[in-house]
């Protein structure tokens, strides 16, 4: 831009020697000048404008024929044009009534292309830069693009990349820009190291951070990449794990990334200081607030007495206080919590104050670092928008929300200012991780029909940014195959209710004188009612094809232990296709500390479904799960689960059929095929039973002489359970295991926190079985814990 461009001051009559600098960095100097005949000009005259239109000139202009204006006009009006980067030079004058505004355009940039890019694709680029094909060719947007690419190269590891770029004029005014990178070569984090701390090893505060040391398959998880953000997020979650296990003292000294440029790699060092160990002292709660009643507000407290000092009790404390006050009318309330140490027997009394704070409002929630999820996602976590009143206490929850997404690595909420006293700006800074994964399982049955079985499947949290889930699933063996399909939209109708379904079809010819084909599809809603507990309501619609093509009379005529198909069976190929038509409720209890590796907390579901609504089952059911997780020995990393099941149906009319009763599958007791136990005919067909229980026990531990970072642990587990009982009609023939026999085994698995996902290989040896069972003692495939 050209330094030097003249204002004409039309208003005053005062003499004027100022300069300011005016957007895209050209120097204005309003000079001396005299005085107008007139404050009011009659028409606007654009030189200078031949690619962009005069009218474009004239909307951007702060000045209207027919009005007054003032030196602020003429100011605004010239930021405005520089603001729209079509121009490289604005002058404006004054002749007679006319104003004249005379511009020197921009080139326009024909074409942007990317060289030397390997490791970042063109779509990528071409997303981050704000230089556009047919937009104007501007130093300073360049300069900008320049630094967010290298600012993306510097998120995968290349913070030495280069970036410069290369002009081609083709005429007309127009311009190809080139982007030339140099990538460079990748750092790597050669070392992790802690200093000072003593209640807990490297190796167990390694497993808090995310940013981890470089190793084999470190280009896929991208957790080697040193960047300041993710260091200070690193820090944040050594707090949070010391705060939540005692240590209130706890602070970080130091955090240093030193990079030998010799192997271009970085040594992270923390320094911490751990301190003493506290319990919580007397908890007592106080209100200055009038018409807040201090002791009805006692029972929210999340801690007691004597317990160890957690922060999160604290937080969630604070949390729920402030929401009931809030809904008694009182937005401004303030809940500070206040710790008095008692030093020599390491205790913290604490005490939650209530007081009236003060009344400010959020005026605008700004949104930063995300890539690719959209702003509504992040948007619709807050319960609280533009012009509500401000409370903290929402905000954290909303950060709490934010981060058990999973969408990103690192969440940050901030204030700053508004235009007013009583006005606060949010600031929401975000940084984007992986959310899609691809799973592979497989598992091995014995037997005469035992050999493989495999599955794929594709996941995706964040789908286009959206926030939704899909899940694509296909897998099978030699004589079975079967496909799914998931969704779910986390916010439906705009309401925090999920919505989704899930398609399936199965095919079946792992039976020896017939096959049995279903398809079927749920449709779902999941309501929260608190942060722990969700409904879910659900409508189910399947429909089963038994075929076959031994001879009915024939078969039936033979004893039934020499039958190719038992009765039931021929009951249900006599009357295929069968549909079933049920509504289910269910009820989710979620209080785990981690989705991925749970330490403590509980998952618990219980759910109630009833059939009759149409189609040709007729049962009420009720089953359900919960599975309890405690760390056995914190710095062993050393982590202890129990899980109990169980359910029961009967029939609302008639019998039942029998793919309407339970079958345990292989995850509910290892060692056993899916409908490997339970009620079955004397030939070998697996009937399902009206009731069965569940219980499991195991150990998960990391892998000695294995790196913590690798992501291996190994585990111990026993597994017990039993499924009997019958309401099947069986016409008289012989049936086993309707009587209440249980199975039991044992067993290890290789737990592997994989770039795909969790992954688990599980071995197990049954203890206690009955001999028509179907054993399957190898398992692979994605790990679950739920």
């Amino acid at each position: 831009m050209k330094a030097g461009s003249r204002f004409l001051n039309a208003v005053s009559a005062v003499a004027l020697s100022t300069s300011m600098v005016v957007a895209g960095g050209a120097a204005v100097s309003l000079v001396t000048v005299s005085a107008a005949e007139a404050a009011v000009i009659q028409r606007v005259e654009v030189r200078g404008a031949n690619r962009v239109s005069p009218e474009t000139v004239r909307a951007n202009l702060t000045i209207q024929p027919g009005k007054s204006f003032s030196n602020t006009d003429i100011d605004a009006s010239v930021r405005r044009l520089f603001a729209t980067g079509y121009f490289s030079d604005v002058r404006i004058s004054v002749s007679g009534s006319t104003l004249v505004v005379v511009v020197d355009e921009n080139r326009l940039i024909n074409q942007v292309v990317f060289n030397g890019n390997r490791k970042i694709k063109d779509d990528k680029l071409a997303a981050i830069v704000r230089s556009q094909s047919l937009g104007p060719y501007s130093e300073t947007t360049i300069e900008a693009d320049i630094q967010a690419i290298k600012e993306a190269y510097a998120a995968i590891g290349r913070s030495d990349a280069t970036v410069t770029t290369q002009t081609y004029d083709v005429g007309n005014g127009r311009v190809n820009l080139a982007f030339v990178i140099n990538e460079g070569d990748r750092t790597k984090i050669s070392q992790v190291n802690f200093v000072g701390n003593n209640a807990y090893s490297d190796g167990r505060l390694r497993s808090v951070i995310n940013t981890k040391k470089s190793g084999p398959l470190s280009f896929l998880t991208r957790k080697d990449v040193y960047d300041e953000m993710k260091m200070r997020a690193d820090e944040e979650a050594l707090r949070q794990f010391y705060f939540n296990r005692g240590y209130a003292d706890f602070r970080i000294v130091s955090s240093d990334a030193v990079l030998d440029e010799t192997t271009n790699e970085y040594t992270l060092t923390f320094t911490v200081e751990e301190g003493e160990r506290y319990k919580f002292g007397d908890i007592t709660v106080e209100s200055t607030v009038e018409g807040i009643n201090a002791e009805e507000l006692k029972g929210l407290i999340k801690s007691r007495a004597g317990e160890v000092y957690r922060a999160n009790d604290v937080q969630d404390s604070m949390s729920d206080i402030s929401k009931v006050v809030a809904a008694q009318g009182y937005p401004f309330a303030r809940v500070t919590p206040r710790g008095n140490r008692d030093f020599a027997n390491h205790t913290i009394a604490v005490d939650y104050l209530v007081d009236q704070g003060e009344r400010a409002y959020v005026e605008r929630i700004e949104i930063r670092g995300n890539t690719r999820t959209r702003d509504y996602v992040i948007r619709r976590e807050f319960d609280i928008s533009e012009g509500d009143a401000f409370n903290q206490e929402v905000i954290s929850s909303a950060k709490r929300r934010l981060e058990a997404l999973g969408f990103f690595s690192t969440v940050n909420i901030t204030t700053a200012p508004g235009t007013a006293s009583d006005r606060v700006i949010l600031i929401v800074d975000v940084q984007d991780q992986s959310t899609g994964t691809f799973g592979v399982g497989a598992g091995y049955t014995t037997g005469s029909d035992g050999g493989f079985k495999l599955e794929a499947s594709i996941e995706e949290r964040n789908f286009l940014g959206r926030g939704q889930y899909i899940r694509i699933a296909a897998g099978g063996g030699s004589d079975s195959r079967n496909y799914s399909l998931s969704f779910t939209e986390p916010y439906f109708l705009g309401y925090r209710l999920a919505a989704g379904f899930d398609i399936f079809r199965n095919e079946d010819d792992s039976e020896d004188f017939y096959n049995v084909d279903s398809q079927g599809v749920t449709l779902r809603v999941t309501a929260p009612i608190t942060e722990a507990l969700s409904t879910t309501l659900r409508y189910n619609y399947a429909k089963y094809d038994y075929s076959t093509s031994v001879d009915q009379t024939a078969d039936l005529a033979k004893p039934p232990s020499e039958r190719k198909i038992s009765q039931p069976y021929w009951d249900a190929i006599n009357g295929s296709p069968w549909v079933r038509s049920s509504i289910s409720q269910s009820m989710t209890y979620d209080t785990l500390d981690d989705r991925k590796l749970p330490r403590d907390g509980i998952y618990a579901t219980f759910t109630q479904e009833f059939a009759g609504l149409g189609g040709d089952s007729d049962f009420y059911k009720i089953y359900g799960k919960a599975r309890y997780f405690r760390t056995l020995m914190e710095d062993a990393d050393i982590i202890g689960s129990l899980t109990a099941g169980a359910g029961y149906m009967l029939p609302t009319s008639g019998d039942l059929h029998v793919f309407d009763q339970f079958q345990l599958n292989a995850n509910d007791l290892r060692g056993f095929e899916s409908g490997g136990i339970g009620p079955r005919m004397t030939n070998g067909d697996q009937i399902g039973g009206t009731t069965y229980f569940t219980v499991s026990a195991e150990t998960s531990f990391p892998l000695p002489f294995v790196p913590r970072d690798a992501g291996f642990r190994g585990a111990l587990f026993a597994d017990a359970g039993t499924l009997y009982g019958n309401k099947v009609d069986l016409s008289g023939s012989p049936v086993n295991g309707t009587s209440m026999e249980w199975r039991a085994s044992l067993g290890a698995s290789l737990i592997w926190s994989s770039p795909f996902g969790p992954l688990r290989v599980d071995y197990a040896i049954p203890v206690l079985k009955e001999d028509f069972d179907q054993e399957q003692r190898f398992k692979f495939g994605i790990s679950s814990n739920f």
